[in-house]
């Protein structure tokens, strides 16, 4: 286990497990749902935290119109009216000008609730249980958003010397797409290195795989239910779209590298919504399936449509009606490319030092098969992981949750791997 100096030791005393437990609440109960006022509220409360820390705050309202006309602008799946942003920086002991050596980034913005009579409390009020928190966003991920900005307390108040900046990234609409990284690296805001307060359940991720919205439009022909032969149901030929869906998963999960291994499909393909037929009695003359779609590693987003697209184009070909009625697919909502450290990266030994370091355990080296920020920070030439408290299975669930414990270690983590990074000199 890599040893910790004094300093550092002191630093660790200095991270306050009951502030963050209190920042923890006061977020939980601001309702940050994508494209709602709380959205912008949740950032607010981010800078105005960040300035009273004593950092650089930029904070900004972003122009959507012009943000959304970017030819790489990532997409979107709720509609805004605005957005804000928000970078703080602790500047070096110096004062020097320079990149942060280090960016801890988190996104405020938080799923709706969903069914409320579910839940076994209000939502936005934090709720702890046996040492378990609850509420939403809480995993997913407040919490590691919270834990960024213990970590930045802790560094400031130890006076420990920084030859470089420490940045912290807050950033909204990351669920549907990432508006909100987008907006900040376009604004300029780098780092050597970021990490990304994801929920990893203690693993280090520094590759993961990206996602794509569909749609699909699958005609039938409409007769009275009670002459159902006469027509073309469009429920019944989804059925042969549906084969080929699964199909195309099975072919593209075949062969997976190391780093996914431990997942059963890590880029799935799934239906999650259907909507079919205006009548009992009629047979239904329109099928509409919407789904999540994974991207492979390398791949691009261009190179994966067109590998769905003729996986139900051949299906089609096969099917006498199909093949003269097409199936329309359509590509809405966000666009969530694969992303990845740079091999060989020395962020990912840095990580894993100071995990060990604190918790007395290595952490595994997975890849992750869902779609998030990183992409837009490694397309960006910034070397970003994830790393963060939680679990994903607990994100976006009746009953949020995450385990206090694990929120406390990666506060230290944070605050270790912050200090060791501002403290190094780069040949630069």
């Amino acid at each position: 286990m890599p040893e910790l100096t004094a300093d550092e030791r002191a630093l660790l005393d200095l991270v306050d497990d009951e502030e963050i437990v209190a920042d923890l609440r006061e977020l939980v109960a601001i309702p940050s749902v994508g494209g709602s006022a709380g959205e912008v509220a949740a950032q607010r409360w981010c800078a105005a935290w960040l300035r009273a820390l004593g950092l650089d705050v930029d904070e900004w309202d972003i122009d959507l119109a012009e943000l959304t006309a970017d030819a790489g602008f990532p997409g979107a799946e709720v509609a805004r009216t605005e957005a804000v942003g928000v970078v703080g920086v602790l500047p070096s002991s110096g004062g020097a000008v320079d990149d942060p050596a280090l960016a801890l980034c988190g996104h405020t913005d938080v799923v709706p609730p969903g069914n409320l009579d579910a839940w076994t409390g209000d939502p936005f009020e934090l709720r702890i249980r046996a040492g378990v928190g609850y509420g939403r966003g809480v995993c997913d991920m407040k919490a590691g958003l919270v834990v960024a900005i213990a970590a930045v307390r802790a560094v400031g108040r130890s006076g420990l010397h920084r030859q470089r900046p420490l940045a912290v990234h807050c950033v909204s609409g990351e669920e549907d797409g990432g508006l909100g990284a987008f907006a900040l690296l376009r604004r300029g805001h780098r780092a050597q290195a970021c990490v990304i307060a994801e929920p990893t359940a203690g693993d280090v991720i520094p590759a993961n795989a990206g996602s794509l919205t569909f749609r699909l439009e699958v005609p039938g022909r409409a007769t009275h239910g009670s002459l159902r032969w006469q027509g073309v149901s469009a429920v019944e030929k989804f059925g042969v779209v549906h084969a080929a869906l699964r199909d195309l998963e099975k072919s593209r999960n075949a062969q997976v590298p190391r780093e996914f291994a431990h997942l059963e499909f890590p880029w799935p393909l799934s239906v999650g919504m259907l909507r079919a037929g205006d009548w009992a009695s009629t047979v239904p003359d329109l099928l509409v399936a919407e789904g999540r779609y994974g991207v492979r590693p390398g791949e691009t987003i261009e190179a994966a449509q067109q590998h769905f697209e003729d996986a139900i184009g051949e299906a089609a070909q096969r099917d006498p009606w199909l093949r003269d009625h097409p199936v329309r697919i359509s590509w809405p909502g966000g666009r969530f490319a694969s992303g990845q450290l740079p091999e060989g990266h020395p962020l990912l030994g840095q990580v894993g030092a100071a995990v060990e370091s604190v918790g007395g355990w290595a952490p595994r080296v997975v890849g992750a098969p869902y779609g998030s920020d990183l992409r837009l920070y490694a397309a960006a030439g910034v070397p970003t992981l994830q790393y963060g408290p939680g679990r994903i299975e607990h994100a976006h669930a009746v009953d949020e949750c995450v385990e206090l414990a694990d929120v406390f270690t990666a506060a230290r983590v944070y605050a270790l791997l912050a200090a060791r990074a501002c403290a190094e000199v780069t040949g630069r």
